[in-house]
């Protein structure tokens, strides 16, 4: 690999900013957010956001904490699978809708059914940890 074909070092590059990305996931962890859904959520952006290196570790991460298999081979498809709760499936549709923005996307509904579900903080939380794994991601796609 050439000087200018090798991935770049965003954490030696820029370090303020990598290091001010990190404790800005700290805060996004320590808002309370249940570790296994967290898992869930960075897995599904990971997957639509095709970061090889983000699926691998994040359904490392999941395993670890006990996530099943057989949910984690599903995910992909859980708009039609019983496996997930309806708190679990209004954040993965909210997942999507951030992560995959559309000028025709209709937020008002998924608005709803997360409120159906999760507090406004907790709304806020999860939708600041959609936006952390969006960015690890393309920071991390940025190298493939």
């Amino acid at each position: 690999m050439t000087a200018d074909t090798a991935a770049f070092r965003h954490d030696l590059n820029v370090p303020a900013v990598y290091q001010a990305f990190i404790a800005a996931e700290g805060a996004v962890v320590a808002t309370g957010i249940e570790p296994g859904l967290l898992h869930l959520v960075k897995l599904r952006a990971s997957q639509i956001n095709q970061c090889g290196f983000c699926v691998k570790m994040h359904t490392k991460e999941a395993r670890n904490d006990g996530e099943t298999n057989d949910r984690l081979d599903r995910l992909i498809v859980w708009r039609h699978v019983s496996d997930f709760t309806p708190r679990e499936k209004a954040a993965f549709a909210w997942t999507e809708a951030v992560t995959t923005l559309s000028p025709t996307a209709d937020y008002a509904p998924l608005r709803a059914e997360l409120r159906a579900h999760f507090t406004d903080a907790e709304a806020s939380a999860l939708t600041a940890a959609v936006a952390m794994i969006n960015l690890w991601n393309r920071l991390q796609v940025s190298g493939h």
